[in-house]
This record gives C-alpha cells, sequence and structure tokens, in this order.
C-alpha cells in the first residue's frame, strides 16, 4: 500500500515497527515537521511511563525521538504517579517549548497541572513544577492548551475552566471563563474566523461518548451550547476529544483536525488507537462537526481516501470461548501490510493475532481490540510492513475484554469477550 493515508481506529507503527505510543496527545509543527506528543502507556496498569514525541513529515510516517520528559526520581511525575494530557506549545515571548500536564497519585486525589520546558521541541524537558494562578497551584485534571494567533496562549480544565497564561507561559494570568462545561472534560479548542469553539468529552472514564462543544467570540465568552460534534449515538466515532490542529493542506488551505483517543483499557500500547478526522465547517449557521467516519483519508487534500483492494481471503471467527482460534497460510509481497476485516461491538472482547513464518519464528504478534460501544464492521487492525514470503496467521480468542469503573464504582467497557472476524486483506 502507499503510505499516503490517515489510517483511523488501529494502532499505528513507527519506522522500527513499534506501536507509536503517544496518547491524550498533541501535535507541534516545527521546521517542517509534525511533533506528535503522547502518553507513553504501559500494557499492565496505569502509572505515569513518560510523555513521549514522534516526528513525522506527513501525518503518517512516524519516527520516534524520545521520551521527551521521562518518569522523574521524585516529585509530581516520580514514581507512583500518574500523568495525563500532555500539551506542548513553543512561547513566542521566550522561544522556549513548554510542556503541560496533569499530574496525580494513582487513586486520582493528588491533581496537579505541572509544566516543564525545552529549547528545543524534540528535546528532553525539564520539569519546572507546579502551573499557579496568583501563586496558588492550579489543582485540576484533565487539561487541554489553545494557542491563538497572536500568540497568546490559554489552559483549559475540566468542567469548563480557562485560563490565559502569562507572556512566558510560566503561570496562569487571569481565570477568564469559569465553569463553562460543567461535567466535561478532555478540553479542546480552536480558533475559525472570530469565533471560538471548544470541545468536551463527557464523564465515562476509559469509555467514549457523544462529545460536545461551545462557541464564543472570544476565549472570555459569553460561551454558547451549539449541540454533538458528532451523530447522536456514534460516540464521536467512539472516540474522545484530545486536541484540534490547524492542519496546512497541500492547496495552502488550513482545516481544523480533530484528534480524538479510542482508549483500550488495560491494553493501551498495544490496541489503543487515533481518529483524526478534518472538522467540516458550515459557514452558513457557523457550525462545525463531524458527519462522517473515514476509516482512511489524505492529509494533503483532506479527503476520504480507500484502502487497496487487495488479495483477500476469508478468515470466519466468531466466538466468546477462550482459546478457539483460526489459522491461515498466505504470501506476501515486498512492504504489504495484512488487515483484519470484522465488526467490533459492545460485547467485543481481545483477540491475541500472531503472525508467523513455516519454520514457527514468530515475526509479529498483538492483540486486537473488538470492543467499541458504537457497532463498527469493517477493518480492524493493521500490521506493519512484512518482507516478501510465505506466513502463517493465527488469531485466537483471549477471554478478556476491555473492562473499567467510573470513580463511583459503576463498571463500564465490554459486556462480553466476543471476537467477530470475517477476513484477512494484503494492502
Amino acid at each position: 500500500m502507499s503510505q499516503s493515508l490517515i489510517l483511523n481506529g488501529v494502532p499505528w507503527f513507527d519506522d522500527d515497527g513499534h506501536a507509536v505510543n503517544a496518547h491524550g496527545a498533541c501535535i507541534v509543527e516545527d521546521a517542517g515537521r509534525y511533533h506528535l506528543f503522547g502518553e507513553y502507556k504501559t500494557d499492565d496498569e496505569n502509572r505515569f511511563a513518560g510523555f513521549s514525541c514522534y516526528s513525522s513529515p506527513d501525518l503518517v510516517h512516524w519516527r520516534f525521538e524520545r521520551l521527551a520528559l521521562p518518569p522523574q526520581p521524585d516529585g509530581p511525575l516520580g514514581p507512583n504517579r500518574i500523568g495525563e494530557r500532555v500539551k506542548v506549545m513553543r512561547c513566542p515571548a521566550t522561544g522556549r517549548y513548554v510542556m503541560f500536564a496533569h499530574a496525580d497519585d494513582l487513586g486520582y486525589r493528588d491533581p496537579l497541572i505541572v509544566i516543564a520546558v525545552s529549547d528545543a521541541v524534540n528535546g528532553e524537558y525539564r520539569m519546572v513544577g507546579p502551573l499557579r494562578h496568583h501563586g496558588e497551584p492550579i489543582r485540576r485534571w484533565d487539561m487541554g492548551t489553545f494557542q491563538d494567533i497572536d500568540g497568546t496562549g490559554y489552559l483549559m480544565t475540566h468542567e469548563g475552566d480557562i485560563y490565559r497564561l502569562s507572556d512566558d507561559y510560566l503561570s496562569a494570568e487571569e481565570l477568564v471563563a469559569s465553569d463553562i462545561a460543567p461535567g466535561g472534560e478532555s478540553p479542546a479548542m480552536t480558533r475559525i474566523g472570530d469565533t471560538y469553539v471548544i470541545m468536551f468529552s463527557n464523564k465515562t472514564s476509559w469509555d467514549r461518548n457523544d462529545n460536545y462543544y461551545l462557541s464564543a467570540p472570544s476565549p472570555a465568552g459569553p460561551w454558547t451550547y451549539r449541540g454533538l460534534v458528532a451523530p447522536q449515538g456514534s460516540c464521536t466515532w467512539n472516540s474522545q476529544c484530545s486536541f484540534i490542529f490547524p492542519l496546512t493542506l497541500a492547496d495552502g488551505r488550513t482545516v481544523p483536525m480533530y484528534m480524538g483517543d479510542r482508549w483500550s483499557f488495560p491494553h493501551q500500547v498495544s490496541c489503543a488507537s487515533q481518529v483524526w478526522l478534518p472538522l467540516h465547517y458550515d459557514d452558513v449557521d457557523d457550525s462545525i462537526g463531524l458527519p462522517d467516519y473515514w476509516p482512511a483519508w489524505d492529509p494533503r487534500t483532506g479527503e476520504p481516501g480507500d484502502l487497496p483492494s487487495g488479495r483477500e481471503m476469508a478468515a470466519e471467527l466468531d466466538s466468546s470461548a477462550l482459546g478457539e482460534e483460526i489459522r491461515l497460510s498466505f504470501s506476501c509481497g515486498e512492504r504489504e501490510r495484512l488487515a483484519v476485516i470484522g465488526t467490533t461491538d459492545i460485547d467485543g472482547g481481545y483477540a491475541m493475532l500472531t503472525i508467523a513464518e513455516p519454520n514457527g519464528t514468530t515475526v509479529f504478534s498483538s492483540l486486537v481490540d473488538c470492543y467499541s460501544p458504537t457497532p463498527y464492521t469493517g477493518v480492524m487492525f493493521v500490521c506493519p510492513e512484512l518482507t516478501a514470503g510465505d506466513y502463517e496467521l493465527r488469531l485466537r480468542t483471549t477471554g478478556e475484554a476491555s473492562v473499567f469503573y467510573k470513580k463511583d464504582g459503576t463498571r463500564l467497557g465490554s459486556t462480553g469477550t466476543r471476537v467477530r472476524t470475517t477476513a484477512i486483506r494484503l494492502i
């Protein structure tokens, strides 16, 4: 497959074949490259393992740069702490890159917004400490950032507080809006013309829901509720808003690009994925939205794209029974990739996918998440590029599912462990 399309809802892989591990993310465009910052997750527990930095020339091919901020020996992002929602902006006044994040204890009882700085976008960031407003640490959790066209920086928090940052971005100068979205989390803001737009997710732990947005003539408001970002019941195309990036297309137009997370707790490394889509703007009623889901699209044109209709073979599995599997031999050409086609639903579990050489040597293996609150049928997983040769695919049910709990103890996630696949396709 010509690597020119963003593939939504499937894990991505860097130039070393490792999963792109950057969640709750943002993008900084610098010196002709896109830099993706995100939470560097583990596949076993929710603890701070660092904030990652990847770079790309095209939003499709990714290179791991480094852990921009590794776990600290002590302090807010030290042992047995949580680090989330990392965002980075270049401060026009100082030229430094300033990182913002939510730090907490493992029980989410000690929230702080913290900052770190670096002289290079892809450098190792140095912890500064809590972000303060009038000398007091801001004790919030879900957060986002926004940089206006004049360079003014803003911090947004859950429930809808908006702070204007100081000129050096190292403190919060003014609380310009407060409590504009009670019950909202994961804020993401953009500006379209003279209108400011801010998105929020509802609070459903790692689960997806119908995200919504508000608009205003300035970050200070007045803010007006405008409705859902995507069609009702789509759960924002099975994602949670994280960031809105101003993407410049090949023809020079700039479109706001929605960046959302498709979490897969607890297996966030192997199964969590991204949903990135251009936001549709309707200048008649000054509204934005994601009316359609595109499994693949071209970031140069902002238009949907089709995966190649390569060789397709039946690979039928429909089971919740632990250990039930299918095996399928196939041959592939140089740099082809294997796509798994099937259905995700509310009762979906995890499958284990293994690709091995005829002698039994495993060349690739990964979990595949078959859960989604809104049903979807199509490409569920795409592996990294393979070398030309003969292989055996093994797809096995694990009897495990993505299950998690709200802070009040409410169980969320999958209702079962079902795995449903119909075919594989070489692309």
